[in-house]
């Protein structure tokens, strides 16, 4: 069975919360957009995957003055895989303090919880290459 248009819709709220969240600084609300055991992979970036709500709150706070000043979301995907895994993909652009700019592809798992629905996995993929590295570079 497709995946209701509600269901999108409230899918793709739920990835644009996340940007709203973080640079609001409302990281005790982060449980509206993940699981209390999230996965969250930074290892593109040579970090280990976070594991819980804790350790994500905790990174976002050690890295401080680190942290992009905005989140933009956009390209949003959802699709219902054969085993009815519901998959996400969208672009992420990080601006940060001294206004430079950083791309991300962000392909989460998305599970439904009571009559909403949360993150339960999210890979952060870094995007340095144009086309992936297709063509002559």
């Amino acid at each position: 069975m497709a995946l209701p248009l509600e269901d999108r819709l409230a899918i793709t709220e739920l990835i644009a919360l996340h940007g709203h969240l973080a640079d609001e600084g409302e990281l005790d609300h982060l449980a509206e957009v993940f699981t209390p055991d999230v996965e969250y992979d930074l290892t593109d970036f040579g970090q280990p995957t976070l594991t819980g709500l804790p350790q994500l709150v905790d990174a976002a706070l050690t890295l401080g003055p680190g942290n992009p000043v905005a989140h933009h979301v956009t390209n949003v995907v959802i699709e219902e895989l054969p085993d009815g895994e519901i998959r996400a993909r969208s672009k992420g652009l990080g601006i940060r303090t001294d206004g430079s700019c950083g791309s991300v592809t962000y392909v989460d798992t998305v599970v439904r919880v009571g009559l909403g629905w949360r993150i339960a996995r999210r890979k952060v993929e870094a995007r340095r290459v144009p086309l992936n590295g297709a063509g002559k570079f």
